[in-house]
């Protein structure tokens, strides 16, 4: 859950209004791309972004005024400095951002859940330990795979969407929402776990997919890979050795470069 829906049924549950502000169009260069979203509270709080700079200062401000006007409403901004009506930005894009006032006694938050992306971590061990907590500080829904219950459970991630303790890690994308919005993260605890993962996830049209390991290991399962007819197309689509080349060692500084490079991919950015 992100921090923008979790801060919003808080906000339900203690019966206090707040407002929404979410970019629902683009064009040109803009900080943010749609779906970024930003909470007001009465008291002047605010949770999440729309960009920053001149914008995120013009869009609090609309929220804290709506919370008098109650209107809900849609915004244009032009984010270019040299025109007399755009803020004083350098993206040279244009931006719409809704507003919408949620009152105390409203049943609910609609949030688009459709466009939430959804990390699979398969793999619960200290990499996948130290990965999920900053999936879902980047606003992804974690879902938590291994075939140990003692490393797939809700005290070792509290917070992760969903922990499926698997059979074996053969052959169980079949049976998950796997999409392109989906983020495949192979980090199990040893080759047999992460063969079966990549084998089963390499043909499926997946946002990313990457598997932990060393450059030798990594070069014996691609080979295996082509050897069983998987094409060039779909094996140079892999992210693996996992993570961007930061030289991390540690469990926590691997997951930041994993992070990174998923943020990476899902700005358009990979390969």
């Amino acid at each position: 859950m992100n921090q923008v829906t979790k801060m919003a049924r808080e906000l339900l549950d203690q019966r206090l209004p707040f407002v929404i502000a979410k970019v629902v169009d683009t064009h040109g260069s803009t900080p943010r791309s749609t779906g970024a979203t930003l909470l007001a509270t009465e008291r002047g709080e605010f949770v999440g972004t729309v960009g920053g700079g001149s914008l995120e200062a013009a869009v609090e401000k609309i929220c804290m005024e709506t919370f008098q006007t109650k209107e809900n409403q849609i915004f244009h901004f032009h984010l270019n400095a040299a025109d007399q009506m755009g803020l004083d930005m350098r993206c040279g894009g244009d931006a719409n951002v809704s507003i919408e006032y949620y009152p105390a006694d409203a049943k609910e938050y609609r949030d688009d859940l459709s466009s939430i992306p959804t990390a699979y971590i398969f793999g619960g061990g200290h990499v996948g330990k130290a990965i999920e907590p900053l999936l879902r500080y980047v606003d992804f829904a974690t879902v938590v795979l291994d075939d140990r219950k003692e490393f797939a459970n809700k005290e070792r991630f509290p917070e992760a969407k969903e922990i499926i303790v698997l059979q074996s890690y053969e052959n169980n994308l079949s049976s998950m929402d796997i999409d392109q919005n989906s983020y495949i993260i192979i980090v199990t605890r040893g080759h047999q776990g992460d063969y079966a993962v990549l084998r089963d996830a390499v043909e499926r049209d997946v946002a990313y997919l990457g598997m932990i390991g060393s450059k030798k290991k990594v070069g014996e399962m691609l080979d295996k890979l082509r050897a069983e007819g998987i094409s060039e197309e779909r094996i140079q689509k892999i992210y693996s050795p996992i993570g961007l080349p930061i030289h991390a060692e540690t469990p926590e500084e691997i997951a930041v470069s994993v992070v990174a490079e998923i943020i990476m991919v899902k700005s358009g950015h990979g390969k």
